[in-house]
């Protein structure tokens, strides 16, 4: 069964992965967002709320999920993280094995995971994006968000796989340190060159 050229995008806080998601979208090509996926699947309704209230009494509400309740259960505790995770990642993977169905006509898809490197997901996608911007750049867009302190931003930093690393892995690398156009003329780029080295999978 042929099936479509599958890029993983990464990239660690406040990169804007997200924007270089959206140009990707913009551009024609399916966006698995897993982050989105999780909101899903923890929102209002959420398939796995009942299941994340049984583990964790008291996480979730008429919203669903409380992210404040849930991330004081296991914020900084790998033991309960872990736990959460074997409840969250199966569930994912079957959206995304959905997904692929889905768009399985498509040349090239995307799939958007924050953690590609530091959960081992690089071995499902045949390409790695990985989107950066210089240390000052990351640091200023981070500490701009709501409520965030540099002491999240340290710890945040402490978990993720640090970017040069990330960098050296990638297969491509987007920098989204230029201008807005410049990145998406870069992403336009870039899906052309990847289409072009798969013509097999990618011709429409």
């Amino acid at each position: 069964m042929t099936r479509p050229l599958v890029v993983g995008l990464t990239g660690s806080i406040g990169m804007g992965k997200s924007t270089v998601a959206a140009m990707f979208e913009a551009a024609g090509v399916p966006v698995f967002d897993a982050d989105a996926e999780v909101r899903a699947l923890q929102g209002p309704g959420g398939e796995l709320v009942p299941a994340i209230e049984q583990a964790f009494p008291g996480s979730t509400d008429a919203d669903g999920v409380s992210r404040e309740k849930l991330g004081a259960l296991v914020f900084g505790n790998p033991a309960e993280l872990a736990r959460l995770e074997a409840l969250v990642h199966p569930a994912v993977a079957a959206r995304r094995e959905a997904f692929l169905i889905e768009h399985a006509g498509a040349p090239l898809v995307v799939f958007d995971i924050p953690l590609l490197f530091e959960k081992g997901g690089a071995g499902m996608v045949d390409s790695v994006v990985v989107v950066s911007a210089p240390p000052q750049a990351q640091r200023q867009r981070v500490l701009a968000r709501p409520g965030m302190t540099e002491e999240k931003f340290a710890h945040i930093l402490e978990l993720q796989t640090p970017d040069s690393e990330k960098r050296a892995r990638a297969d491509h690398v987007i920098d989204t340190g230029s201008t807005l156009a410049q990145t998406e003329d870069a992403v336009r780029g870039l899906i052309a060159e990847l289409r072009g080295k798969h013509p097999d999978k990618a011709a429409s």
